[in-house]
């Protein structure tokens, strides 16, 4: 069962730490990512100059026409990352009376305070795989975590992506074990039925972790605290691995035929983000920003 919430001052300086984490990680993430792009030393985009984040802040009303929290756009278009967006946000007010039922807690008055870090990377390489990240807290009448990342290879049956995936896994796994002997098996098989695209039965890439409503029981303050630990190692994971699987792929050459796959690849991801992903469809119920909720489409696709 959730846990009710303590008194308001421990919510508020609890929600405070949660929104200062999302926003250093988006930073420690943004000032690696502009490493990668540095140190690109061949290839067909070597003479392009390195990529670096430009940053839009935007705010957010609520239905109602009040005031209800904003965020910070990161994007980034180089010469690795062909588009990166690493977005923060961190919103409240109330769920329209129409979406509140859809959401935990959110009782008569949909009253609701939301803050997260959401990470989509589109390569330009073929041969590096593209990623998802996203960790959040929620607070209505209870309060939770979620979040999870996945990786998403262009050829999945290749030895390489065996590896990256095995790589991606491991890390994950190891965040996962440090904190629930169940966390990873549970969190994988989430992870394989949520990112699935059931008109097309086939899984939108090599999986990851999928978590939501994590709300653990138990004493209060070890409950929140130790949610709060394993939201933070999903981050710290990510953050170790994904940039060593880049390094690893993103100076070797590929072919004009190894670019259209990539191309009908990324269509999928644009199919499952557009038709099934409920994080954008909690964007666009609760007013969120418009370009900050597709920044996970890709910059160019197709479709055969």
């Amino acid at each position: 069962m959730p846990t009710p919430l303590p008194a308001p001052e421990i919510v508020a300086e609890r929600q405070n730490r949660a929104r200062s984490w999302f926003e250093s990680l988006r930073d420690r993430i943004c000032t690696a990512f502009e490493a990668i792009e540095d140190e690109l030393a061949g290839g067909p985009h070597a003479d392009l100059p390195p990529g670096r984040f430009q940053r839009t802040a935007w705010d957010r009303a609520n239905h109602d026409g009040a005031p209800g929290g904003g965020g910070v756009m990161s994007v980034m278009r180089g010469r690795v990352f062909e588009k990166v967006g690493v977005n923060v946000s961190t919103v409240h007010g109330s769920f329209s009376p129409e979406f509140r039922a859809n959401v935990a807690g959110a009782g008569e008055t949909g009253a609701f305070w939301a803050s997260g870090i959401s990470l989509v990377a589109h390569m330009r390489s073929p041969l590096v795989p593209a990623v998802h990240m996203n960790t959040r807290h929620l607070v209505t009448q209870i309060g939770w975590f979620g979040g999870g990342a996945d990786l998403t290879p262009m050829f999945p049956d290749s030895a390489e992506t065996e590896e990256d995936a095995a790589d991606f896994h491991a890390a994950l796994k190891a965040a996962c074990d440090a904190h629930g002997a169940d966390y990873y098996a549970r969190f994988k098989a989430w992870c394989d039925r949520y990112f699935f695209l059931p008109h097309r039965n086939e899984a939108r890439g090599a999986g990851g972790i999928f978590y939501d409503n994590l709300d653990t029981g138990g004493a209060e303050d070890d409950r929140w605290e130790a949610d709060f630990a394993f939201t933070r190692a999903v981050g710290e994971a990510f953050l170790a691995v994904y940039p060593r699987i880049v390094r690893r792929r993103m100076h070797d050459t590929w072919t004009a035929d190894q670019r259209e796959q990539q191309l009908v690849r990324r269509g999928r991801y644009v199919e499952f983000n557009l038709i099934h992903d409920r994080g954008t469809l909690f964007g666009l119920k609760t007013g969120g920003n418009i370009e900050a909720i597709l920044m996970s489409l890709p910059p160019e696709v197709k479709w055969p």
